[in-house]
């Protein structure tokens, strides 16, 4: 009897479109391949066959690590942008603030007893 294995957390199964891969890999695949094979043809008569593949390689890998890496169900380029983001553009020590509703409250009471005073006539307190 044949055995398949089925994923507890069907939220992660990824539909698959050509090869096995999903369409965001052939897309960066491809992309890969597009930029990748015609630098190595160009390069490979001046520098030779293995300086040709290494270059090939190094400008094709993040095509692939963008097709293939996640991390938390996010892609490449979103982990790497939150983490520019924290370490980067946002400071690193944050002041703590909060919103006190106990002094919102007094400063309400305190202007509806100064518009009061002022409709009844009364002289203010801080003038004296």
């Amino acid at each position: 009897m044949a055995y398949v294995p089925v994923p507890k957390d069907l939220t992660r199964v990824k539909t698959k479109v050509m090869f096995n891969l999903t369409k965001r890999q052939l897309i960066c695949f491809g992309a890969g391949v597009l930029i990748g094979a015609p630098l190595f043809f160009l390069l490979l008569r001046p520098l030779g066959s293995s300086t040709a593949a290494m270059c090939m390689m190094l400008v094709m890998l993040p095509f692939f690590l963008l097709g293939v890496y996640e991390k938390n169900g996010q892609p490449l380029e979103k982990v790497a942008g939150n983490i520019i983001r924290a370490s980067i553009l946002r400071p690193r020590q944050r002041p703590y603030r909060t919103n006190n509703f106990y002094a919102l409250l007094e400063r309400q009471d305190k202007l509806d007893k100064e518009v009061s005073r002022i409709v009844h006539g009364q002289p203010s307190t801080s003038a004296r």
